[in-house]
């Protein structure tokens, strides 16, 4: 299983905004992960869609959280954010063209599978891995604030 680039950027953003707390920019994002700005600017727009970040155009302009980190679930986010989770493409049934599909066990076992992932993810909040504040300050050259 495996989560999407634009998943991953996503969540990465969101740290970085969530450490900065104050307003950032796209620049600012793209220059510590090394990212594309235009890539960037979708997923920044995706966010402010779901409601997670506030952006300003303009000059003094940027990008804020909108959402306390502590109420950003995370099994949540990852389900707003993929747009098509299934493992298999027999998990929709109009996909399937597999001829053993009205017998197969393994769509199952990989579904039960894909739900103890998606049960772990929703224990979690964005908060929740953001304790590591020094290292991740240090490592996104942030100042303390």
């Amino acid at each position: 299983m495996q989560l999407t680039q634009f998943t991953d950027y996503s969540l990465r953003a969101l740290i970085y905004i969530a450490l900065k707390k104050e307003i950032c920019t796209v620049n600012d994002i793209v220059s510590v992960y090394n990212l594309s700005n235009n890539h960037l600017i979708k997923i920044i727009h995706n966010l402010s869609k779901l409601e997670l970040v506030k952006t300003t155009r303009g000059k003094n302009g940027g990008i804020i959280m909108a959402v306390n980190p502590s109420d950003i679930n995370l099994g949540e986010l990852i389900l707003n954010l993929e747009s098509n989770f299934d493992l298999v493409p027999c998990f929709k049934r109009e996909k399937a063209n597999c001829c053993i599909a009205p017998a197969c066990k393994l769509k199952s076992i990989l579904h039960e599978a894909q739900q103890a992932f998606m049960n772990v993810l929703h224990q979690f909040t964005l908060a929740d891995i953001l304790h590591n504040k020094n290292e991740l300050y240090s490592l996104l050259s942030l100042s303390k604030l």
